[in-house]
């Protein structure tokens, strides 16, 4: 404990030259606390040390340690942080992304391509947790990127990132508008886009505590229908469908033999990888929520093994019933738009199970919507981070009374506009091409989480700790890491080879040139910021032996401490010890 008190003095320094005032929120008005008054976006005079801090350490270092906490206050209870990870990035990718995937691909590519990259994210989500449960601090892995790997590359990160979300605001708000559509055109899409708007500005008024409810119901409506759409399409399979669908008989796995399990072989498969990971992309948030919740070591664990259950029970289940139910020759798959080409919709459609498919849609609109609210709260804590750096300009450092961080906020809800473009000829292809940008951006940032853990671990290592301190430990620990290295890597590799030679291609060479950039753009767009990130900073990746381990570090508990911790926790009933090893820590 020694060694690491002597760096937390040095960690902390500035906290201990200059006397940093910790704000209440409690002391103000429920009005501003909730943000619907003018005091609430005043700027909060310092951060509120909410965030717990395990370990033996003196009242001087824990002051010192609030004071260096995030300017974000820790609204989000546990319940927000676990239907987070479970349903918050359920939407488009897996209701209306995996009929044109199981059209490239085949059910058996669809499932080959879901699971490796579920495996995959497991992995991901298990390094983000151990590293956000020590370090629940502002900006997330944008801000271990920095600290494990170098500032180049952390500024390549972290902007690509942002421009990941820029670009998702105003395309989920147009494809929210074209899912309404599917009830009838009386209402023009200019002013859906403009509905849809200004529900996101409403939410965000109320902050995190709006992100986080909001979130927390559309994640519940997701989870009950992707159950009762699984109940049902067993019940297909097995021939219990209406007389008057095409699921009257036993159907079982037909449609694997004719017209065949995969669509396009090897091609295909890979082309349904970047597909997959669109569907996942998102669930990296929980690294960001950390910095919003009052102890993340409690509630982390659990928001991490949700993963595991969404990739096996939600996404391999639900795409499994997929692939017996809908034949990947079906021509809505392609041919349709919006929810038309949702195989969820078409197994319903077939089935003639009215309703349903009106429900699927409706939960559809409000999954689009939650994944826009998801990108400005991603999008905005990152731009913070990225400001508190000097990375970005310093006037989105501002964050007020109630938790926002305002003028990023507002500049991701200024980017809604760009959604009218929908409503011209070509706004298609505009929207195609800012797709374009941030298309490899997910697997990019899952590749930066997973390196950033190997570096941790070995600073870790290297500076005298052991694994036991941890009070969360990676699965697969940095095994996984590298094993979730390599699989990004073969992802990033196939998607190239896709983009080359795309699937069932008709076209001349100008148009292939074009297939290529669009699939593969965000590529040198990453490559250019962290030249440009280099360029500025200069500086290296630092040596194992000098990361600094201490900053924004909320464990500090030995490894005699956590031992005993553990071992209390063996004494507790078999049923207890289950559902820890589960659904807990």
């Amino acid at each position: 404990m020694g060694h690491s008190s002597e760096k937390l003095d040095d960690s902390v320094s500035f906290a201990s030259q200059h006397h940093v005032e910790l704000y209440d929120p409690s002391k103000e008005s429920v009005w501003t606390r909730v943000g619907l008054n003018f005091e609430s976006f005043k700027r909060a005079p310092g951060p509120t040390g909410g965030q717990v801090i395990a370990g033996d350490l003196s009242e001087a270092d824990l002051e010192k340690l609030r004071a260096d906490g995030p300017m974000l206050q820790q609204k989000m209870k546990p319940r927000h942080l676990s239907m987070i990870a479970v349903g918050g990035s359920i939407g488009t990718g897996l209701f209306v992304g995996s009929g044109g995937a199981l059209h490239n691909g085949g059910p058996a590519g669809v499932l080959i391509a879901w699971i490796l990259i579920g495996v995959m994210l497991i992995n991901v989500t298990q390094a983000l947790g151990e590293m956000s449960i020590v370090f629940p601090v502002s900006g997330g892995f944008y801000t271990l990127s920095d600290r494990f790997i170098d500032s180049g590359f952390a500024f390549a990160m972290g902007w690509n990132y942002v421009l990941q979300w820029i670009v998702v605001v105003p395309l989920e708000v147009s494809v929210a508008a074209q899912m309404v559509q599917y009830w009838g055109d009386a209402v023009p899409t200019a002013a859906l886009i403009t509905i849809f708007w200004i529900a996101l500005i409403i939410i965000c008024l109320f902050g995190t505590l709006g992100y986080a409810e909001v979130e927390f119901w559309a994640a519940c409506l997701k989870l009950l229908v992707v159950t009762m759409f699984l109940i049902i399409g067993i019940v297909c399979i097995c021939g219990g469908g209406p007389s008057s669908g095409e699921y009257s008989t036993y159907s079982g796995g037909k449609l694997w033999q004719d017209p065949g399990a995969f669509a396009n072989g090897f091609k295909g498969v890979c082309a349904v990888f970047v597909t997959a990971a669109f569907s996942f992309s998102g669930t990296e948030i929980v690294g960001l929520a950390a910095t919003e919740t009052p102890n993340p070591r409690a509630t982390m664990p659990g928001a991490v093994k949700g993963t595991f259950w969404r990739v096996t029970v939600i996404y391999v289940s639900s795409l499994t019933i997929i692939g017996l139910l809908v034949p990947w020759t079906e021509s809505r798959l392609m041919g349709g738009s919006g929810a038309t080409a949702s195989p969820f919709v078409i197994a319903l459609n077939k089935a003639n199970i009215k309703g349903l498919d009106h429900l699927v849609n409706a939960t559809i609109c409000v999954s689009v919507m939650s994944i826009g609210l998801s990108a400005v709260y991603a999008g905005s804590r990152t731009l913070v981070a990225l400001a508190e750096k000097g990375y970005a300009p310093k006037l989105f450092t501002y964050v007020d009374k109630s938790s926002r961080p305002l003028y990023a906020v507002i500049l991701f809800l200024a980017t809604c506009p760009i959604a009218y473009i929908d409503t011209t000829e070509k706004g298609g292809t505009v929207f195609d091409w800012l797709v374009a940008i941030s298309s490899l951006s997910t697997i990019v940032t899952w590749l930066s989480i997973c390196v950033c853990h190997i570096r941790f671990r070995a600073a870790w290592k290297a500076q005298g700790h052991s694994v036991e301190e941890l009070p969360f430990k990676a699965m697969g620990g940095v095994w996984g890491s590298w094993l979730g290295v390599i699989m990004m890597v073969l992802v990033l590799i196939a998607q190239f080879y896709v983009a080359i030679w795309p699937p069932n291609f008709e076209g001349g060479a100008i148009d292939r040139v074009q297939s290529f950039f669009m699939a593969y753009m965000a590529a040198p767009i990453i490559i250019a910021f962290w030249i440009g990130g280099y360029a500025w900073k200069r500086q290296r990746p630092r040596r194992a032996s000098e990361i600094d381990l201490d900053s924004g570090r909320k464990s500090w508990l030995t490894v005699e401490e956590m031992r005993a911790y553990r071992a209390e926790r063996k004494n507790a009933p078999w049923h207890v010890r289950i559902y820890r090893i589960l659904f807990s820590n």
